[in-house]
């Protein structure tokens, strides 16, 4: 090799030494200006808010204690201990939190011990004999000077990782915590539809009844008699579903528990009425639910894996340097133990993928397209997440507003089938405006069950998409 060839490459070798020396590859994270969270619309009092069941107060850390239930605060804490969901997560951060210890050795002290034995005879000796027996001894150590930065920004990567991990474990802890208090929830608000239904059932029995006995007094007709009876069998179809769903509520409250489904808490199958808040809900702000939601925050932490890793990619096109050393003995069995046997040797060692550097490009030119990906899907998981924040929010804003209005309905209907049975019984009025004033009282009452269970849910939901119930 032509002499002047060899100084340039040694040269533009310690040059990019010099450079690499001098700063961390790639870019430093930082959270970009036009991320959605930094928005003021995002981050100010949400639009559906306004309304008189919510308060502008931060929400607390359990937010399931505001319903004032022990047995309900008994279930989140267990759910939170033992449920399976959870425990898988929680081994995932634990292997997250591996890789970075792992990824972190890189930037220590290695080491490596080698030996072995041969069997050595020239062919062309001639000679019978078996050969010469040699031996090889030795250790090698390696530090590595991380003059790029290419381990550092691997550590960033790795931690991002298991921060983005911690974030998912989280989120689980959101969802198993509401998913308990819904499921509690559920088995209670069938119990107290399932009551209503029975009251139903009892004042069509009585109407059946009397209309039985002005039959067999000549003041009635088997026609009346009939549909009273079919009210009364269309009542009772209702009841075999609304045990179903209370009895699916409590195998699931029983398996986020991480029980068995036969092992349920027997006291919830006789629970009469849902939990129920008595004060307005504490929602705060678009900025503390950024804060809050697990989800956010794991998207933001890939993003910051995903810029990390810009900087690994890039470290590759400068030189990796490492100081080394090895020492041993060599050579024959015989020698074994000799000072000639003994060698030492310690230096820099260089590794440069120079040549290859339209392939290093393309893959920083892959490391960037991810972090902009990793950017755009944080984006698109804040805008979910305000979005279902804001639609749980109305959603249970309105269907309070319902709630009211179906509340005066089932009054208005009880008071007119009241005094369409007083008419009756002294043939004021006939059966037809009987059947028909009761009729409009089961399905007021039912309406009115039916929106107590969903307020419940969604309460529920509210709290959900507000992201609380993962700390510790």
């Amino acid at each position: 090799m032509d002499p002047r060839t060899c100084r340039r490459g040694l040269a533009a070798a310690m040059l990019a030494l010099a450079l690499a020396a001098c700063t961390t590859a790639g870019p430093n994270y930082a959270l970009p200006d036009a991320a959605v969270v930094n928005r003021p619309s995002a981050q100010g009092a949400f639009d559906s808010g306004t309304e008189k069941v919510f308060a502008n107060a931060p929400l607390p850390d359990r937010w399931w204690q505001l319903y004032g239930d022990a047995r309900l605060d008994a279930f989140v804490t267990e759910a939170l201990a033992a449920n399976t969901d959870l425990r898988a997560a929680d081994a995932n951060l634990r292997r997250a939190d591996a890789v970075v210890a792992e990824v972190a050795a890189g930037r220590t002290l290695s080491t490596a011990l080698g030996g072995g034995a041969s069997l050595d005879r020239p062919y062309t000796t001639g000679s019978s004999l078996p050969g010469t027996l040699d031996y090889n001894l030795g250790i090698t150590l390696a530090y590595p000077l991380d003059l790029s930065g290419r381990i550092r920004r691997a550590i960033e990567a790795a931690q991002g990782d298991a921060e983005a991990v911690a974030a998912a474990r989280d989120n689980v802890r959101v969802t198993v915590a509401a998913e308990t208090a819904r499921s509690y929830a559920t088995a209670c608000t069938a119990n107290m539809v399932l009551a209503a239904n029975t009251r139903i059932l009892t004042l069509q029995r009585q109407t059946l009844n009397v209309t039985q006995r002005l039959q067999r007094g000549g003041r009635g007709t088997a026609f009346d008699v009939t549909r009273a009876r079919t009210a009364v069998d269309q009542s009772e179809a209702l009841i075999p579903s609304q045990i179903a769903t209370r009895t699916a509520a409590l195998y699931r409250l029983a398996t986020l528990m991480g029980r068995t489904p036969a092992d349920y808490p027997r006291d919830v199958a006789d629970c009469a009425r849902p939990p129920a808040l008595t004060r307005p809900l504490p929602i705060g702000d678009g900025s503390a639910l950024i804060l809050r939601r697990p989800d956010i925050r794991a998207a933001e932490r890939s993003l910051a894996a995903a810029t990390a890793r810009i900087g690994v990619a890039t470290a590759n096109l400068y030189p990796q340097v490492s100081l080394g050393g090895s020492a041993g003995f060599t050579g024959p069995v015989s020698s074994l133990g000799s000072g000639n046997a003994f060698h030492l040797g310690l230096g820099p060692l260089i590794s440069w993928s120079f040549p290859n550097r339209p392939v290093i490009r393309a893959q920083i030119a892959q490391a960037g397209a991810a972090a902009d990906q990793a950017l755009a899907q944080f984006d698109s998981t804040a805008l979910e997440a305000l979005r279902q924040t804001e639609t749980a929010l109305s959603a249970y804003a309105r269907e309070g507003d319902r709630n009211a209005a179906l509340r005066r309905a089932k009054g208005s209907a009880a008071r007119a089938a009241d005094q369409a049975g007083t008419l009756y019984r002294f043939g004021r009025t006939d059966f037809l405006s009987l059947l028909t004033a009761q009729a409009a009282l089961t399905t007021a009452q039912a309406n009115l069950a039916a929106s107590d269970a969903l307020l419940v849910d969604r309460q529920v939901d509210v709290f959900k998409a507000l992201g609380g119930g993962w700390q510790a």
